[in-house]
């Protein structure tokens, strides 16, 4: 586990390193996050085997809405697992009208050491009147399956006073084959507080009995605690 930590954080640190010299000018369309959470969820289901772990993206914008990225985080799935997974992004964001935006993502999952695992989605994300938000993915080899899967997500963020914030999301996983995992529902309701670039929050996550079906403990109900530094 030392191990596996150490890995993710020489990622983290790697990809970051660029955005901390470039993050110096006010204007720059660099943009980075680092994180360390108490278990990294995906769609309900843990990703670190209950454990915490840290995590880091940086991310180009173009004036025109293009933007292009990576995220690393450790990830534990059992022993012989890879210990880090890279995800490797290219979207574009438009306004559609004042109070709806329309972003596109395909987004590259990768696990070094385990290259059967990788696979490919397409994310699309809806953002209404700026609180609301509507999911709909699709990849045609889930989990490097060659599954079919859709993902359908409604998740909304609000702001409350002294700078905390409170936000809510539900989701539902489809595969096209049951043998590779049953369709499951995931939710999520947590609060969180800014202290300038720096977000501390903490929510409270499931799975219905089909997740856990899928993914056994793993998607058990969880608190999971988030200490997030961005610019």
């Amino acid at each position: 586990m030392i191990h596996c930590k150490r890995v993710a954080a020489v990622a983290c640190a790697a990809l970051l390193s660029l955005p901390f010299t470039a993050s110096a000018e006010d204007a720059s369309p660099l943009s980075w996050e680092v994180a360390a959470v108490s278990d990294y969820l995906f769609r309900g289901a843990s990703q670190t085997d209950e454990k915490p772990t840290v995590q880091g993206s940086v991310t180009w914008t173009t004036s025109s809405g293009l933007y292009v990225g990576s995220f690393a985080s450790g990830v534990d799935f059992g022993e012989g697992s890879p210990d880090v997974e890279v995800d490797y992004f290219v979207g574009y964001g438009f306004d559609v009208s004042d109070a709806v935006n329309v972003d596109l993502m395909l987004n590259r999952y990768t696990y070094p050491g385990a290259s059967e695992m990788a696979y490919n989605e397409l994310v699309t994300t809806t953002t209404i009147a700026e609180h609301w938000k509507v999911n709909v993915s699709y990849t045609n080899d889930v989990w490097g399956s060659s599954t079919t899967g859709w993902y359908y997500g409604l998740g909304g963020e609000w702001a409350l006073p002294n700078d905390f914030s409170l936000n809510a999301n539900v989701g539902r996983s489809v595969f096209n084959d049951s043998d590779v995992a049953q369709d499951y529902t995931d939710w999520g309701v947590g609060v969180g507080r800014s202290f300038g670039i720096a977000n501390v929050s903490l929510g409270y996550y499931g799975t219905d009995g089909k997740g856990r079906d899928n993914f056994g403990k793993l998607a058990d109900n969880r608190v999971v605690l988030a200490v997030k530094i961005a610019r």
